[in-house]
């Protein structure tokens, strides 16, 4: 009897594990397409412009009669908030005509499959990043993880792939009725990392809306890859030209209102809670001293780092 007991014992062991694997591994997945992101309040920013992103991975809309355009897919967990937000707001997703993304990392284009599902919306990518979001593995534009290559084959760093409708190139302009959006390459981050500009109405004025693309860059760069030893040579010339180009290509957008793709970069629960003290609940938005800074820093952070090479 002992001896059966103790043959016993491993085949009990795995059968608790395998139970508890079954209930937490959906919670767990759960979690990791979330990313710790959690419900925040949608918002008018000005004029047919709105918040509703979760807590930290932003999306935008913008509205119109002839439907409307929806910036950015967050995390594959997250698209449940994102139509929670747009339906608190007194819109449908079914009138969602377009989706355009910021950049093809996991953060921002892991929604985006379920948001075209939902919405039947014609999707948007740059010639850059469309490869890489059609096949749902945003790592893959990181030519820099060296020994952690391996990380962009894993499934769980890889997301739904969404259907492409469109692809387009620098300078592009993409109308739905009135509304209209100029795409700015702005690579570095990703090789289409996509600026997107627009104009939106106050009252009697005109502000210009700059969305801003990641200037950071390619992750694997900030963990010291050995690539960048030598400054001239091979993709890291081609990733330095990019940032240092959209550089300049920001600085020089007349940018009255500026978003990105992640809410704390430019504010935005410190500007909700000021438009409900403001006069105007535009003006805290309306910051082009914010903007300029972010590329600033942005542009301080990547020179720092290309100089320890």
């Amino acid at each position: 009897m002992r001896y059966l007991a103790n043959r016993a014992w491993p085949v009990i062991l795995i059968g608790v594990l395998g139970v508890a694997a079954a209930i937490l591994y959906p919670k767990w997945r759960d979690a990791s397409n979330r990313g710790g992101q959690t419900y925040a309040e949608p918002f008018r920013i000005a004029g047919n412009f709105y918040y509703v992103g979760a807590s930290d991975t932003a999306a935008f809309l913008l509205t119109g009669p002839q439907g409307h355009v929806l910036i950015d897919g967050g995390l594959p967990g997250t698209p449940p908030l994102i139509m929670q937000s747009i339906a608190e707001l007194g819109f449908k997703i079914g009138d969602v005509k377009v989706l355009l993304n910021s950049h093809a990392h996991f953060d921002h284009a892991g929604g985006l499959a379920e948001l075209q599902k939902a919405s039947g919306a014609q999707l948007w990518i740059s010639d850059g990043d469309a490869d890489i979001v059609a096949a749902g593995n945003g790592n893959a534009s990181d030519p820099f993880l060296g020994p952690l290559r391996f990380l962009t084959y894993l499934t769980i760093l890889k997301y739904p792939a969404p259907r492409i409708d469109h692809r387009f190139k620098d300078g592009a302009t993409i109308r739905l009725g009135p509304i209209a959006l100029t795409a700015h390459i702005t690579p570095g981050h990703t090789p289409g990392c996509t600026s997107w500009s627009f104009p939106v109405r106050d009252g009697d004025r005109e502000l210009l809306v700059v969305h801003a693309c990641s200037l950071d860059p390619p992750t694997g760069l900030s963990f010291g890859s050995s690539v960048g030893a030598d400054l001239g040579v091979g993709r890291y010339a081609e990733i330095r030209a990019g940032l240092e180009r959209s550089f300049r290509v920001l600085r020089s957008l007349p940018a009255d209102i500026w978003v990105t793709s992640h809410a704390r970069q430019f504010g935005r629960y410190r500007k909700f809670l000021e438009r409900t003290e403001a006069k105007n609940p535009v003006d805290p938005f309306v910051d082009r001293a914010g903007y300029l800074a972010y590329i600033d820093n942005a542009e301080a952070e990547y020179r720092e780092l290309i100089g320890s090479r």
